[in-house]
């Protein structure tokens, strides 16, 4: 080897040195720097005529697990997502309170019935009634206020879910943008290893609000793509969009048709210029998006449900009447006589009749509609699971009821209306195939002394409640959030008692009513709130259902915290393996920094040998 050959050597030694050394420091400097992972220099050999005559850098690399690296960008974001449902889930309960606290919402029923109970051992006690009225409105307070936080969580779940689409968009920009970086330089320097890093730190925190799949493509740049498919980033960046709804409110659901839509909804332009709607496609299935949406459109819909059917099912209680036909007959045919005059929106006829030729049961739920929009209606609009219901339009007056009803029917039954407000029942008379068993109609008392137990307590702010169905939605839908006390019971606490202008003062029937219907009468829950289902309806007491909705959103939340809590046992096991490999030590740092230190003293040895060798020349 010639002298110029072994300065060539050593120069390129001492070059190769300098980097190691250079990375060995950054590698120390940012050994707690979150993201960082550590760098290595890789050197390669260069041969002429055969023979070994320098080195060089021939990349500065990451040392890191790919494999590792995506299980914990999966798992971190199913560790979003479970955080997210608990601290909401946690919220929740608190807005619920502790079940032993007296601000619980058992807690404040149980004084009502107490109250009402105090009243049926002391009617005639002028104190009784007000307790009562004091403490039904308590009670309906309560029920408001819990409406209220529950849709101020959705609400922030809405606005969540916005900040969430603005964090996105800047992750998938900033990808986007290191992509191009790396397309236009493939030099394989520091540079390009902390431009790799800060990639994979967008691709973590886009990981923590959605559920991503990533593909690696030239040149390390990658495509990335939702879990269904549609891709986000590529050469360019997809955009995604929220269109917040502003105020939430009960009757505020997502729909895939913008009319009915009343909630903001994610929807990705691609560089194309195509819109689709992520929501209505399915493809956030995991990270912080997904568990804003669970809890916006699923879980606190559903806690609003409970508290409305409660709130629904006390109000029915005490001011539905069903009165049970009377006997008639027509020639052959035989039936029953019903009063329909005092039905309002969403009071219902109840006709049971059999099925001759097969000997089959049906019962038919026949609903009074005043919003011809909302028909035809499902058979889920009445709790029953073994009903048809049939929805008829009373606009037209009793003459076309009577007319929808016959042709609802087809002759299997007949209706009529001999006079006033009675709507008759029969059977088809001599061609035998079906027989009327009984007719029921159910009605919502609107006066306090119509000589009946039945009397409206409680109010949807200042009209009755008797579950009418319009195109704006179910009454019952927000109805916690509006329930009141009737103003006219408010005025005069004695109609507790006084069912009748000339009801003694000391007569326990309205009294006896009130609290065997909101204590121990059997009423059937609608399964739409998630308590029971459509084939089991849950069918108990109002205290029963109470304790079975509150019971419920207990183990929701105690099985949101043991996810949350085994999810983040998997991603601290992945991360300390991760980290074994890709976090700097600095131990391992020394002794590569001494290793170095040896590999620069002897190509600079070198460069003393060679001066040594040059100047003993120079002499001779």
């Amino acid at each position: 080897m010639s002298l110029t050959q072994a300065l060539g050597t050593a120069t390129a030694g001492l070059r190769s040195t300098q980097t190691g050394l250079s990375i060995v420091a950054a590698n120390v400097a940012n050994a707690q720097t979150p993201g960082y992972t550590r760098k290595q220099v890789h050197t390669q050999t260069t041969a002429a005529g055969g023979d070994l005559v320098s080195v060089r850098v021939a990349a500065i690399n990451r040392e890191l697990d790919q494999y590792l690296q995506r299980q914990l960008r999966t798992e971190s974001s199913g560790g979003a997502y479970a955080d997210l449902r608990t601290q909401f889930y946690e919220r929740l309960q608190r807005i619920y309170g502790d079940p032993n606290s007296s601000v619980a919402l058992e807690s404040v029923y149980a004084r009502f019935t107490e109250a009402v109970q105090a009243l049926v051992t002391s009617p005639a006690d002028s104190s009784a009634p007000i307790n009562v009225v004091n403490t039904a409105q308590a009670l309906a307070q309560q029920l408001r206020a819990l409406s209220h936080d529950v849709q101020s969580l959705r609400g922030e779940a809405e606005h969540g879910l916005a900040d969430s689409v603005r964090v996105a968009n800047d992750m998938m920009q900033g990808i986007a943008r290191i992509n191009h970086e790396l397309s236009a330089s493939q030099a394989q320097d520091g540079t390009r290893a902390s431009l790799l890093d800060q990639r994979d730190r967008y691709l973590d925190q886009l990981a923590g609000l959605m559920d991503i799949r990533v593909t690696e493509g030239e040149f390390a740049t990658v495509n990335v793509f939702t879990s269904s498919g549609l891709q986000l980033v590529g050469t360019q960046a997809s955009r995604l969009s929220f269109d917040a709804q502003g105020m939430m409110t009960a009757n505020a659901d997502w729909s895939s048709d913008p009319a009915e839509r009343k909630v903001g909804t994610i929807s990705l332009t691609n560089p194309n210029g195509a819109n689709i709607d992520l929501i209505e496609t399915k493809s956030f299935r995991s990270g912080r998006i997904a568990a804003y949406l669970e809890m916006r459109d699923e879980v606190l819909v559903e806690a609003q449900a409970q508290l409305d059917e409660f709130a629904a099912a006390m109000s029915r209680a005490l001011s539905d009447q069903t009165v049970a036909g009377t006997p008639a007959t027509v020639g052959p045919q035989a039936g029953f006589d019903v009063d329909i005059g005092g039905l309002l929106a969403g009071n219902s006829v109840k006709v049971t009749y059999t099925e001759t030729l097969t000997n089959t049961q049906r019962t038919v739920t026949i609903v009074r509609v005043d919003d011809p929009s909302t028909l035809p209606l499902a058979d889920n609009a009445s709790a029953d699971p073994n009903d048809r219901v049939i929805g008829v339009d009373w606009s037209g007056g009793l003459a076309s009821v009577v007319n929808q009803l016959n042709g609802a029917f087809n002759g299997a039954l007949q209706f009529a209306n001999p006079s006033g407000t009675v709507l008759r029942v029969l059977d088809d008379g001599s061609a035998n195939t079906s027989n009327v068993d009984a007719v029921a109609a159910t009605r919502t008392m609107t006066t306090l002394t119509a000589g009946v137990p039945e009397f409206p307590l409680f109010s949807d702010g200042a009209i009755p409640y008797s579950g009418a169905l319009t195109g704006g939605g179910a009454q019952s839908v927000g109805y916690a959030g509006r329930i009141t006390v009737n103003p006219a019971v408010v005025a005069d606490p004695n109609a507790l008692v006084a069912h009748h202008p000339s009801t003694p003062s000391g007569d326990q029937t309205r009294p006896n009513f009130i609290y065997e219907r909101l204590t121990s009468a059997a009423q059937t829950f609608a399964p739409q709130a998630g308590i029971g289902t459509a084939a089991s309806p849950f069918t108990s007491s109002l205290p029963s259902y109470l304790r079975q909705a509150m019971s419920q959103q207990g183990e929701a939340a105690s099985a949101a915290a043991s996810l949350s809590q085994g999810q983040r046992m998997v991603i601290d096991a992945l991360q300390q393996r991760f980290n074994e490999g890709a976090s700097v030590n600095v131990d391992q740092e020394m002794m590569t920094l001494l290793t170095l230190q040896t590999a620069y003293g002897a190509n600079a040895r070198v460069f003393s040998a060679v001066k040594e060798m040059i100047d003993t020349l120079l002499r001779m």
